[in-house]
């Protein structure tokens, strides 16, 4: 066998346990739930999916907001919408 197939070989592994180990605790914030249980919870607060498109540099903008404000993508998101709607737009 070639030295360069044993590196792809020893690649290959590397990737798979990367793969495997799944997101660290201390970037998943300790509370990793799985898409059900996260669905199920959303489902209790209200809360449905709702996708729309919007233009790039809009969403870079909301994005900017919500990382100022300190606030996540989805609570700015309602807020706007619901002061764009009170306001008759």
């Amino acid at each position: 066998m070639k030295r360069t197939d044993l590196e792809k070989n020893m690649a290959h592994k590397l990737d798979s346990r990367l793969k495997l180990a799944g997101t660290p605790e201390r970037f998943a914030g300790g509370a990793l739930l799985d898409r059900k249980e996260q669905r199920k919870l959303d489902q209790a607060k209200g809360l449905i999916p709702f996708a729309v498109k919007l233009d790039a540099q809009l969403a870079e903008e909301i994005r900017a907001q919500a990382v100022v404000r300190q606030m996540g993508l989805n609570e700015l998101v309602g807020e706007l919408l619901r002061k764009g709607l009170a306001a008759g737009v």
